[in-house]
This record gives structure tokens, sequence and C-alpha cells, in this order.
């Protein structure tokens, strides 16, 4: 996670404060986010004489993250509930505060999703890198968990989050035209954005030719910057 003596970290789901002991150890302040109240006790007390940890009795998707006590350089260490893992990247990559970074543990197969390339991009792969560039680090197998979870692990870095939109088609605009490009992964992109937007077939085809693209194109084969660009030309013609 790269983290210096100076820094700050929010961790997600402590449990019972093994990984928060020894991030204490490793940087100036943690804060802690716990769900299960039955845990706080054995938190608290695991924590107790530790002056740099402040443990916080809360739902990370719903607490008042604007009060909680990070400077704005803070990283995120977690280990994810699954169920909430596009919920989680989408709060804290769109919306400030942002972390300066993340180390997150995720479900293998979200893991490689997030870090895809084309031709197997989603829009959650698309979503994460618009905002940072994400790495597999490593693999966990579940037989290293107890209880043991059907599915093994990968701890992902999402580093340089961006606290900027970097993308010239208006960030409202690119989401959008994302979920209209895979709203039909089988069929051909230039389609999709046809019955979605109803520009016109033959504009959004002649698009595809300005900027190079097949007209056979799917939404999983065009990298970030092609996405831009489409939704550049879109706009123009939507203006019209």
């Amino acid at each position: 996670a790269q983290l210096k003596k100076n820094g700050e970290v929010l961790e997600v789901g402590p449990g019972i404060g093994t990984l928060t002991a020894q991030l204490a150890e490793k940087v100036k302040k943690v804060v802690a986010i716990e769900l299960d109240k039955n845990l706080l006790a054995e938190l608290q007390k695991n924590l107790g004489n530790r002056n740099n940890v402040e443990i916080i009795q809360g739902d990370i998707l719903k607490i008042n993250r604007q009060a909680l006590p990070l400077s704005k350089s803070y990283k995120i260490v977690a280990n994810l509930p699954y169920n909430i893992t596009s919920n989680f990247l989408r709060l804290f990559l769109s919306q400030e505060p942002k972390p300066s970074a993340m180390t997150l543990m995720l479900q293998k197969e979200v893991a490689q999703r997030v870090c895809a390339k084309p031709p197997q991009m989603s829009i959650l792969s698309l979503s994460v890198q618009a905002y940072c560039y994400p790495t597999i680090k490593f693999y966990v197998d579940k037989k290293n968990f107890y209880p043991q979870p059907n599915v093994d692990s990968a701890v992902v870095a999402l580093d340089q989050v961006s606290h900027t939109w970097n993308f010239k088609t208006p960030e409202q605009d690119f989401f959008r035209y994302l979920k209209i490009g895979f709203s039909a992964k089988r069929k051909y992109l230039a389609n999709n954005l046809h019955n979605g937007t109803k520009i016109k077939i033959g504009l959004i085809k002649q698009i595809f030719n300005d900027l190079e693209l097949s007209q056979r194109s799917r939404a999983q084969e065009l990298y970030l910057e092609q996405w831009d660009k489409i939704g550049q030309k879109l706009n123009q013609h939507k203006a019209k």
C-alpha cells in the first residue's frame, strides 16, 4: 500500500483488528470503520492502547464521509464485503473526499474485471480506470480464510486516484454513453448507440469512420480514450 509514517489510512472492515494493529505501526493515524456491532468490544480490546487508531461503528456506504477525521491525502486499505464492491468503488472514486490511493482485497473475478483490457472491458473496468490505475498485486487462495469462502481473492492496488475529470466528454454524458453501449453486449456498438441516443445510424457510422473504428466494434473492445472521442462526437450531433 506504500504507506508512510506521516500518512493516514481509512480501513474498512477491521474485524478484530489484526490488520489494523499492523497499519497503526506504519502510519500516523488509522480510522477504522466496522459495521458489525458484535465485533466492537473485541476490536477495542485489541486496539485500546493505541492512541493513533479511531474506531467508528457504521456502514461505510452511509456514514458522513465529509466528517471523517482524515486529511485530503489519506489512503484506503480494505477487505471489502464482496456484495458492496461496486457501490464502494463508485462512491470513493467519483465523489469527494476521495483517497489518494486504495489497496483492496476483492473477489478474484471482480479484480480481473476491474483491471481488464480490451477486448474484455466492462462498465466496471472503464468506470474504475477512468479515475485511477488499477493493478492486481497477488492472488489469495480461498483456503487461506476461515471460514473458507467459495471463491478465491486478489489484492488490488488503485493508484493515482484523480480528483478531477480528465476527459473532454462531460462525466455524466460519458457514463450515460457507457451504459447505452453495454446495454446489449452481443450487438455491435454502433447499433446500441443508435438505439440509445436516437441519433441517426448514418451519423453513428460516420463517427466510427472518422475515428477509424470498425463498424463491427463491440463495447468491450474499446479503450477509455476511444470512448471519450465517441462521446465528444455524439455530443456534437446531440447539440444540433
